[in-house]
Parts: structure tokens; C-alpha cells; sequence
């Protein structure tokens, strides 16, 4: 077949459609024929390193048909991969794909076909959504194509109703302008090729087709979570945050951020309630236990730094008690402590610690904390139980709510316990698998990984986990550095303990040494595990139910003081978090926007700087 005379090329993507691909090659024969002349048109079998018949069957079709070739792949390429791949190697100036079930009526291919081929459009694109058009979408495919279309249209400004419907034509000249820009290989390949299109000014058509569902579909995690959603936030970041990225919005996004904390602070810590705790307490007690706390943050450095340094990098505990201190500030506003993630972004910004390690040394730092506090909290529970086993029954009496404490402290205070008794067994649970599984090398996670999902998602997925868990158990497989990390969290969180026995103290509270020790620990500890969990019920938050139910259980206080104990105790651990986190900003010139993008660019000569949209 001359390759002058080629002007539309079809491809279909295959991977092991043994069943299916010959029926398919045929219909599709017949319906370019239709209206089409001879020579004027390929059919492409994409075959993506098959490991059923499908090869040998596209070898008998290219053998049969002068117009049939067959593109072979010896690895898995994803969908987007292979018919990159495939267009690259295409002879037509008209670049067409649909799905090799046929689940769009073949009546509709001379309209896509075209529609570029005529020069009117840049771009075609067959839709399920448009309202005259006829699609059988049963909920378990419908609801979940809705809300993916919505999130594109949504957050990456989209037009389209369908994005993903698998009938699409594009001219070479659009492709190979769109091709170096379109970074996914998988399933949001073609999603991500309409975006850019709009973005650029092509002209794109998206016209109503009938389509009837073939086959089995099921809810993937790996494809539909990880992969689709991660790559629409990609995008999102790409084309709504990172164009406006410089030292001035990374500033004025760092004051936001701290005004915003400094504001949700009271969320749970209603203002009245602590200046009308506070108004009996000595003050300068308060800022002793401020100051005390403030102690602590170094150590947050240095602990971070020794992780990071079991993972190759060798930072500055300065710098790294800046990043913490920003990251904790992003925990006062974002919910299921986003701001960690803020973290992860700034050494990958300004020190190039890799996204995984940066997640895999927080995850360290996290296991030790919970470890810790559950520990602490499991000491003194034990003493209690062997030296004064009174105390005992009296707590389990205001857990279960045999001794009233009082209204509304009872319910949050007990939930708390049981949010702080899952989480503290959770945490031992994680550390021993850990410490477990850094002594083999089984492949677990790409088994667990491969296991949930057959996609070509889960290559790019299992490297990255695996990535995550072996920086977690490099740290956990080393006992010094295991014994060093774990000491310096003992050292955090008995500070953390010390700030609030100074606010005891500044509101008079008068007990033994042993007995404020034992309750200062116990409720700390139970309070602090009992937060990981966003929950309030009653409207109190955990710790200061948790915190509020175990000193009036175990000591003289009532219920009144020790809540406002509760209060001040967390606000001003709140205050001295924000302080820092405003100085570090200032100092470092730290923030979310500026350390994403701005920073690395600068950082890393690898990246290149796009001019894309």
C-alpha cells in the first residue's frame, strides 16, 4: 500500500482481545469503505504486549487485508502509550481511535472521520452526554462517568460533557503540536489531549453517539482513584496555580495560610470559653507553659533531619524545623492533616528530596509519634493498675459512665478513649508490620497492588508504593537510627506533657508529684491519640473530651476547671505552632505555591520551564 495515498488512519488499541479483534478489524474494513475510497485509509491493530492470541491473530489480518498492519508492543504501554505510539507510526494526516468492543454505533464513524478530514475541526470526539443522543449508561457506570466529567469540567475548564468516550479523531498537525504536552499514558490520555486542545485554541467538535455498553466494567481503585483523579489534579495545578507562582504569591499564600489557622484555631476552641478559663489562671505560668512548649520544636528538627538522613539526604535541622513548623501551621486548616503534605512539597522544593521520600519520612515521623503516645499513655495505665488499681476502677467507672461527670463531657470524653484505643492499637499494629517487613523483601506491595487492579495504572502505581514503603523500612530496618528517633520522640512528647502540667499549675491545681505526673501524661497522651480522628461529637473537640473525662477520673478537679485546662493547654500549644509558623514563612520564605513549583524549578536543571497554555 503506497503511503502517499493514505489519509485516515484508524487504531485500534488491543491487549489480549483475542475474542474480539478479528470481528473488529472486519466491521471496521467495512464501514471505511463505506465511504472511503481504496488506498485511502489504514487499519491499525495497537497491540500492547498481549499475552494471549491476539498477535498472531493481527499477523493473519495483515496478511489477509493490504490495508491492515499490525503495531506490536513487548511491554505494557498503557492505553495512552500505545496509541501514541501507534499515531507516531500512522500514515494518514486523519488520526482516528475507538474502543475495539464496538461500543459506539460504526454509523457514526464517516461523521467522525470527517469531520477533521473536511479541515472544518482540529479535533472530534463522539459524547454519551449530549441531551438527543441515545446511550444505555447503567448507574454503575453512568454515576461515576457524571462525576469524572464534572471534575474535569470543573477544575480544568473543560466544555465537553464526555471526555472519555472511546471515539475520537484528530488531525497529525493538532496531534504532534498536543503530543510532547500530554504527559499521561494511561486511561487520561485522551481526557487530557481534549483539555489541552480547548487550551490551545483547536477547534474541537463533540458531537451525540449512540452507544450501548459491552462487556463487564467495575469500579477500579488503582485506575479510577489513584490514576484519573491524581492526573486531574495535575493538571488543575499545572494550569490554575503554577503560571502565578513567584516569591510575591508565595508570601501572600503563606499570610493567608496563617490568617486562615490563626481563624479555624477557634473552630473547636471557642474564644469566650478560653479568655473565661483563662481569667483565673497566672499568666505568666501560661507563658511559661508556652515557652516550655516552644522547647520541643527543635528536637521536631533534629528528629526529622535523622530520618531524612536514613534515606540519603543530609539536611539542616534549621531549615527542617522551619518545614515542620510550616507544615503544622497547614494542620490547623486543612482536615486529615493536609498541611503534612505541605511538608512534602517544600523539601522536595528546596532540598529535591524526592515526593516519596518526602511522604515515607512523614510517615516515620507519624508511626513514632502515635508509638510514642500510645506508649506513654500504656505506661502510665499500667502503673496505675499495679500501684494504685483504685484509680483504676474509678476511670473505668467514668468511662462507662457509672460516675457522672458532667452533661456533655461524659458521651465526647468516652468516644475519645475509643477513638484513642483504635488508633493507639493501630499505631503498635503499623510499627511491628513495619520492623517486619523490613526484614524480607517478599514484594508484598506490588503483589497486594497487582492484586486489586489488572490495569495499566498499576506498573506506575506499584513502583511508587514500593518506593514509599522501602524508604519507611530503610529507617525501621536501622536500630540505632530506630533507637535515636524513637528517643527523640519521647523527648517531644514529654515536653508536650510538661506545657500542659504548667498550665495546671498556673490554674492552681494542687496534687502529689506522682499523682499530676501520672495525669498529666495519661491525659495528654489519650488526648492527642484521640484527635488523629476528625471527629467532634458534642461539639467538644477529642482531646479536650479525652483530656477533660481523665483528670476529673483521676484527680479532685471538676469538670469545669479541668476542661478550661483542656482549652488553654490546646490553645496555647496552637499559639506557639502559628508563631512559628509565621517566622518560619517570613525566614525561610516558605509556602505552599512557592515550594511546589517555583522553588523547584529553580532547584532542579532538569526541569524545563513550559510555556504550555
Amino acid at each position: 500500500m503506497s503511503g502517499a495515498s493514505v489519509e485516515v488512519s484508524v487504531v485500534l488499541p488491543a491487549y489480549n482481545e483475542e475474542d474480539t479483534i478479528e470481528h473488529t478489524v472486519r466491521r471496521t474494513r467495512e464501514a471505511l469503505t463505506a465511504f472511503l475510497e481504496p488506498g485511502t485509509y489504514e487499519v491499525v491493530v495497537a497491540e500492547d504486549g498481549c499475552d494471549d492470541r491476539t498477535p498472531e491473530i493481527a499477523d493473519e489480518l495483515e496478511a489477509e487485508f493490504p490495508d491492515v498492519r499490525h503495531f506490536h508492543s513487548d511491554e505494557r504501554l498503557g492505553r495512552g502509550g500505545a496509541l501514541n505510539a501507534a499515531f507516531e507510526s500512522a500514515e494518514g494526516d486523519v488520526l482516528v481511535y475507538f474502543d475495539t468492543d464496538l461500543a459506539t454505533d460504526m454509523r457514526h464513524l464517516e461523521h467522525l472521520v470527517e469531520s477533521v478530514r473536511s479541515g472544518e475541526y482540529d479535533v472530534a470526539t463522539g459524547s454519551r452526554w449530549m441531551p438527543e443522543n441515545v446511550a444505555d449508561r447503567p448507574a454503575k457506570r453512568g454515576i461515576p462517568s457524571r462525576g469524572f466529567n464534572l471534575a474535569v469540567r470543573t477544575l480544568l475548564g473543560s466544555e465537553l460533557r464526555d471526555h472519555q468516550c472511546g471515539f475520537k479523531a484528530v488531525s497529525r498537525a493538532a496531534f504532534r503540536d498536543l503530543r510532547p504536552a500530554v504527559e499521561d499514558e494511561h486511561w487520561f490520555w485522551d481526557t487530557e489531549l481534549l483539555v489541552r486542545a480547548q487550551r490551545r485554541g483547536f477547534r474541537v467538535e463533540e458531537f451525540a453517539v449512540d452507544w450501548e455498553p459491552k462487556g463487564d466494567s467495575k469500579v477500579d481503585l488503582v485506575r479510577d482513584v489513584l490514576g484519573m483523579g491524581s492526573q486531574i489534579l495535575r493538571c488543575w495545578w499545572e494550569f490554575a496555580v503554577s503560571p502565578y507562582v513567584n516569591r510575591r504569591t508565595g508570601a501572600v499564600a503563606g499570610a493567608a495560610l496563617t490568617l486562615v489557622a490563626l481563624g479555624l484555631m477557634f473552630v473547636y476552641l471557642d474564644p469566650s470559653a478560653v479568655l473565661d478559663a483563662a481569667a483565673g489562671a497566672d499568666p505568666a505560668l501560661i507563658a511559661v507553659a508556652g515557652v516550655v512548649y516552644a522547647l520541643s520544636w527543635p528536637l521536631r528538627g533534629v528528629r526529622y533531619r535523622d530520618i531524612l538522613a536514613e534515606l540519603g539526604y543530609h539536611e539542616d535541622a534549621t531549615f527542617l524545623t522551619g518545614a515542620v513548623f510550616v507544615s503544622q501551621t497547614g494542620n490547623l486548616v486543612f482536615p486529615a492533616r493536609g498541611g503534612d503534605l505541605i511538608r512534602a512539597y517544600v523539601v522536595k522544593a528546596r532540598r529535591r528530596v524526592p515526593y516519596t521520600s518526602g511522604l515515607a519520612s512523614l510517615a516515620v515521623e507519624r508511626v513514632f509519634d502515635l508509638l510514642t503516645i500510645t506508649l506513654l499513655a500504656g505506661g502510665v495505665l499500667l502503673g496505675l493498675a499495679v500501684f494504685a488499681p483504685g484509680e483504676v476502677s474509678t476511670l473505668l467507672a467514668a468511662i462507662t459512665g457509672e460516675r457522672a461527670i458532667a452533661d456533655g463531657h461524659q458521651q465526647s470524653g468516652t468516644v475519645a478513649l475509643a477513638v484513642a484505643g483504635f488508633v493507639g492499637f493501630a499505631a503498635v499494629a503499623a510499627v511491628a508490620v513495619i520492623v517486619l517487613s523490613a526484614r524480607s523483601d517478599g514484594g508484598y506491595v506490588r503483589r497486594v497492588v497487582e492484586w486489586a487492579s489488572d490495569d495499566g495504572y498499576v506498573e506506575l502505581v506499584a513502583t511508587t508504593v514500593e518506593g514509599f514503603v522501602r524508604d519507611v523500612q530503610t529507617v525501621a530496618a536501622d536500630g540505632r537510627a530506630f533507637a535515636r528517633v524513637g528517643a527523640t520522640s519521647v523527648l517531644v512528647w514529654v515536653i508536650d506533657v510538661l506545657t500542659a502540667l504548667c498550665v495546671f499549675a498556673a490554674f492552681g491545681v494542687d496534687l502529689p508529684l506522682a499523682a499530676l505526673l501520672a495525669t498529666g501524661f495519661f491525659a495528654v497522651s489519650v488526648g492527642n491519640l484521640a484527635k488523629v480522628l476528625p471527629l467532634s461529637p458534642g461539639g467538644i473537640g477529642l482531646y479536650e473530651g479525652a483530656f477533660t473525662l481523665l483528670v476529673v477520673a483521676l484527680t479532685p478537679v471538676a469538670a469545669p476547671a479541668a476542661l478550661a485546662i483542656a482549652l488553654v493547654d490546646h490553645a496555647v500549644k496552637n499559639a506557639v505552632t502559628v508563631a512559628g509558623g509565621v517566622v518560619s514563612m517570613l525566614t525561610l520564605n516558605v509556602s505552599l505555591t512557592e515550594a511546589v513549583d517555583g522553588a523547584s524549578a529553580e532547584a532542579d536543571p532538569t526541569v524545563e520551564a513550559t510555556t504550555d497554555d
